[in-house]
């Protein structure tokens, strides 16, 4: 017999499972894997590789803050080490992203494609919330390898640029069907070339959540130059919002 109350209910959790599992929400959950929602410091390691050689190493802290009206996040990065660039400094704050130098003992604005590291640029190593910058739409699922060659059923995604805050005018996203963990993404120039690969590994508990461990960035032209990003202490703080203030910087003090 034909029960009409049991083909609604199903039509709705179907729509209900639908709506959880769009482009944006999607989107949204892996920005809560990578990032907390609370003001918190977070140390970095980059190393760049050349031909499975280390090259070089940068080590930075990088304080963020969410702004609640935008939902984007503020940034305050703090070079530690090598001791050449001890004590420099990158701030970003809405479009604005600003370098400074205490030699110089003056702030010059950089783009935030600027290059820090091997394959490494100032936007890769910044808390930003996907959701705020792109608008994705969903293409095809696929089962990919990640960083350790192990496979992921994954939801594939196409991100496009939808605020002048966006680092990449296009990214692909991949990002775990039931972990909402982000995979692995692919970075595209304006002009319409693939610059880079960025693969999430190692999720420990980290800030609240599972959070990745390090990440994996692999030139798109040559894949014999590699950048790793381990991601070290990290614990919740306050960030006063007049550190964000570029006349602020020969001043500040975040230790």
């Amino acid at each position: 017999m034909f029960k009409f109350g049991t083909v609604l209910a199903a039509l709705l959790a179907f729509s209900a499972v639908a709506e959880a599992q769009s482009a944006h929400d999607i989107i949204a959950a892996a920005d809560r894997v990578r990032n907390p929602s609370e003001p918190f410091r977070l140390s970095l390691t980059l190393t760049e590789y050349v031909r499975s050689q280390p090259k070089d190493q940068t080590i930075l802290v990088v304080y963020s803050k969410e702004d609640k009206a935008t939902g984007q996040f503020r940034n305050l990065v703090r070079y530690v080490e090598p001791p050449r660039d001890a004590g420099k400094m990158a701030l970003l704050d809405g479009q604005n992203l600003w370098f400074y130098d205490p030699a110089a003992k003056s702030s010059v604005r950089i783009s935030t494609q600027q290059r820090l590291v091997g394959q490494a640029s100032v936007g890769d190593v910044l808390t930003v919330n996907f959701a705020v910058d792109y608008t994705g739409t969903m293409l095809p699922d696929e089962t990919i390898s990640d960083a350790d060659r192990k496979s992921r059923d994954c939801w594939h995604l196409d991100l496009r640029a939808a605020s002048a805050t966006a680092v990449y005018s296009r990214a692909e996203y991949w990002v775990e069907k039931k972990t909402f963990r982000p995979i692995k993404t692919k970075f595209w120039s304006d002009s319409g070339r693939v610059l880079k690969a960025l693969y999430y590994r190692d999720f420990v508990q980290r800030l609240g959540g599972e959070r990745p461990g390090s990440a994996v960035i692999i030139d798109a032209v040559d894949s014999t130059l590699v950048t790793t990003v381990r991601f070290g202490d990290g614990a919740f703080q306050a960030v006063p919002d007049f550190w964000f203030q570029r006349d602020y910087l020969p001043r500040l003090r975040p230790e």
